[in-house]
């Protein structure tokens, strides 16, 4: 594992580097690294206070099968179903609440200081800061049949087994979906900004409610046929069946990509920062749009930007996985945005967290 940027910030990974051997996989809150082992270990790195610092439960992480951030805990399911949690306690650090009720857990979702347990019998368990949707006592009796759960900044929605969803949490957030209830129907995935949801429908229609990002009126009749939907903290983008993309939500924050929209053809994927995106092409180039900010000016390094596998981001920056494993990086050079110090290290890359 090589690493950049704020060094309090897991950017600095000298203290474990003898121990990052066989990763796996990576995973961040917003000040700290967690990484996943070959042997079924997690070695973290970071701010201790906000998930770095996994010393109090290190003998508890032993075959480790996937771990889940929010901004400052983490969570990790173990083989057995089990869960393990550390960093900030009123984050979800602390789980030890719901300890007895996290048995044979499926999946983690988190919005930005609380967990939501999906277990093998389709039910929800939730922990974490109530502000920020850890309390399903509303809608527990609709949690039955759970099949996923996304989350914005502060509220969750569930898709059921029959296609309806269920959301708690902070109104202001999309925790209410009433005046859309009758429109969620058939639901097969759903996505989030810090603020709202979309959620695309088995015909390629999308619905949406909450605050910014949460009006799709002006961009409706050209939501058809959608494949996948991303989204920064304030906007989403829609990848749809001819490979165009749609934009709305904030203007600042990437809802508005007239500038670069005839570009946008063959789109295969699309990443984002805090407010910005960068779609990646069939031909393995790259156009960004957004918050220039956020890495949405990549001109300065358009010129590198070919054969693009992937692209990962921090809150304000980009950083490409090239075919050849080289990488090139553009935004904010404090988020990550400058790789220089450790470009020689950067060969044969295959993941960026």
């Amino acid at each position: 594992v090589v690493t950049w940027g704020m060094p309090e910030h897991g950017g600095d990974s000298s203290r474990v580097r003898y121990q990052l051997q066989n990763v796996q996989k990576v995973e961040a809150t917003k000040y700290a690294f967690a990484a996943i082992l070959l042997s079924g270990s997690v070695v973290t790195w970071g701010h201790p206070d906000y998930g770095g610092d996994s010393s109090s439960v290190s003998s508890q992480l032993r075959r480790v099968q996937q771990v889940h951030a929010n901004r400052l805990a983490f969570a990790a399911i173990l083989a057995d179903g089990r869960v393990v949690t550390w960093g900030d306690q009123d984050s979800g650090g602390d789980s030890s609440a719901v300890q007895d009720q996290l048995r044979n857990t499926q999946q983690l979702s988190a919005t930005n200081s609380a967990f939501a347990a999906i277990l093998a019998d389709q039910t929800v368990v939730t922990w974490g800061n109530t502000k920020f949707a850890a309390d399903c006592t509303r809608v527990r009796d609709q949690l039955k049949g759970v099949q996923q759960i996304q989350a914005s900044g502060a509220a969750f929605a569930a898709i059921l087994g029959d296609g309806r969803v269920v959301t708690w949490g902070r109104q202001d957030c999309g925790g209410d979906s009433s005046t859309v209830r009758h429109r969620l129907r058939n639901v097969r995935q759903i996505e989030a900004t810090s603020t709202s949801f979309a959620a695309i429908l088995e015909d390629g229609s999308v619905v949406t409610w909450g605050w910014t990002g949460g009006d799709s009126f002006k961009v409706q009749h050209e939501l058809r046929s959608v494949q996948q939907i991303s989204s920064t903290k304030s906007a989403f983008a829609a990848i749809l069946a001819d490979q165009s993309v749609v934009t709305w939500g904030d203007p600042h924050g990437g809802g508005d990509s007239t500038e670069v929209q005839d570009q946008l053809k063959k789109v295969t994927k699309i990443r984002s920062s805090h407010r910005a995106f960068a779609a990646i092409l069939a031909d393995g180039r790259v156009v960004t749009w957004g918050s220039r900010h956020s890495g949405g000016d990549s001109t300065a390094v358009q010129g590198q930007l070919r054969q693009v596998e992937e692209v990962a981001s921090t809150a304000r920056a980009f950083a490409a996985i090239l075919a050849d494993g080289s990488v090139v990086t553009w935004g904010d050079r404090f988020c990550g945005g400058d790789c220089s110090s450790v470009k020689d290290e950067l060969r044969n890359v295959r993941q960026i967290c």
